[in-house]
């Protein structure tokens, strides 16, 4: 049977799932799908720019006012209101909805980190576990469902846009300009065709339903684990700048301003897997229509790999896996540089995005799980800094997108990637010394101190009695 820990992590994935198979769709298509004057990578820009700002104050706030559970609801309100902008793509509709999307995700991470620090940490006395490894494993679980997502929701804009009646086979001599050897803008090359627009309205249609019933499933079904939590913080409300400046106090913390670079990398290497390589190798050589087929390979690899490394972890550590990833990305990227894509090479186009899933199971999943196990003492504020410095990440690789050559965007993301693993293993290291102590250990000990007190003193009243 399954315990209530772990059926609160089924179906937060479950919701994750449902509605980020409609944002990752999106996503994934905007910088081929909204390509003119760059609309589609800048409202992804305008989206990890709200995002900084909403780290800055909202998850701390909303989480320990109105809990996880009505923190996550809130959130994904938000992302759907990204698929209405979608169905009339201008700069009056994707921005705006962009913003919106930005202040409503910050909390909507967070609070899901909390909610699965929170499970582990609850679960690991009951299986007489260390708690990191609960941990580890809830969220290699939870990344197991949610990144399955990129397989649906990029199934989904395939299958649709796969029935348009107008495709093409990309000129010869327009191939010249995919991949990273020719410095040249590919929004003014003619491969990057819209598809028919009632097309476009059925798959943005079909992505507003799943995100309804991702906001149905966490109503319904998540247990309010930190209602009393919330309930105590509004009764002995703290001073409003206290909690207004969580996310910059945990900042005094060393070990959080080195990780920041890890941080940031996520963002790097997602912003390049869904941005250039969708648009400059896949959309340039074989056509929008299989981007979502690509992006279906990463969903798979990385879906499968989190679930592994999540289990894997608690036999290996996290460093070997975080050297594998590190590994397997340096060499992609590498790799990148030189190959120049074309259609003949059709299996290729699936080889990287795999890859790069594998990489990427490794930063999410990892990386969450550091956190919650770094900082078990400011949960909130710390998955606030890292949604923050997350989506810097993102910002930066999106605005530079259309003003700088494919290779040196690779270059860039070859040197963050370096010295995020250097700052990556001197986090370790310390950790390695210096063992943090879950808070919610020194809870049970303290808690298991006052019961054995009061049990001595109830048996010394008893055989008094006795006499």
């Amino acid at each position: 049977m399954i315990d209530r820990n772990m059926k609160n992590v089924l179906v937060v994935s479950i919701g994750f799932l449902s509605l980020f198979t409609a944002y990752g769709g999106l996503q994934s298509l905007q910088s081929s799908l909204n390509a003119e004057e760059g609309m589609g990578v800048t409202s992804l820009s305008v989206i990890y720019a709200s995002i900084i700002l909403s780290s800055m104050f909202l998850p701390p706030i909303l989480i320990k006012n109105i809990g996880c559970k009505w923190t996550i609801v809130a959130g994904m309100a938000c992302y759907v209101t990204y698929s209405f902008g979608n169905l009339y793509p201008g700069w009056y509709t994707l921005i705006p909805t962009s913003i919106i999307l930005g202040m409503g995700g910050s909390p909507l991470w967070s609070a899901k980190c909390t909610l699965l620090t929170i499970s582990g940490n609850l679960q690991a006395p009951k299986e007489n576990k260390k708690a990191e490894d609960v941990i580890n494993k809830y969220f290699g679980i939870f990344f197991l469902i949610f990144q399955s997502s990129a397989v649906w929701g990029n199934l989904m804009s395939s299958l649709i846009f796969g029935s348009d009646t107008n495709i093409s086979d990309i000129p010869e001599e327009d191939l010249q300009y995919c991949g990273a050897g020719v410095c040249v803008e590919i929004n003014a090359n003619v491969t990057t065709k819209r598809p028919a627009q009632e097309l476009v309205w059925t798959l943005v249609g079909s992505y507003i339903g799943v995100g309804v019933l991702a906001m149905i499933i966490v109503s319904v079904f998540l247990d309010n684990i930190d209602r009393d939590q919330a309930r105590n913080f509004r009764d002995n409300r703290e001073p409003f700048w206290s909690t207004f400046l969580a996310t910059f106090t945990l900042l005094k913390d060393k070990r959080l301003v080195i990780l920041i670079p890890l941080t940031m990398y996520s963002g790097f290497e997602q912003s390049f897997l869904s941005g250039e390589y969708t648009k400059n190798y896949v959309t340039c050589a074989l056509g929008i229509h299989f981007v979502g087929y690509a992006m279906i390979c990463f969903g798979a690899s990385n879906s499968l790999c989190s679930f592994l490394f999540g289990r894997l972890a608690e036999w290996t550590g996290r460093a070997p896996l975080f050297c594998l990833a590190a590994v397997t990305n340096f060499a992609c990227i590498l790799a990148l540089l030189f190959w120049r894509p074309h259609p003949d090479e059709l299996p290729v186009f699936f080889v990287f995005p795999a890859l790069w899933g594998l990489a990427d199971a490794v930063w999410q999943t990892q990386t969450n799980s550091l956190y919650g196990v770094l900082f078990p003492r400011h949960k909130e504020a710390a998955f606030a800094n890292y949604r923050m410095w997350e989506s810097l990440g993102f910002v930066i690789a999106f605005a530079y997108s259309t003003f700088i050559c494919l290779d040196t965007k690779l270059y860039i993301l070859l040197g963050v990637l370096i010295i995020s693993m250097v700052t990556y293993l001197w986090v370790e290291y310390h950790e390695h010394k210096n063992p943090t102590l879950p808070v919610e250990e020194g809870i049970y000990s303290k808690d298991y101190r006052e019961d054995t007190d009061h049990q001595i003193k109830v048996n010394r009243i008893i055989a008094q009695t006795n006499l």
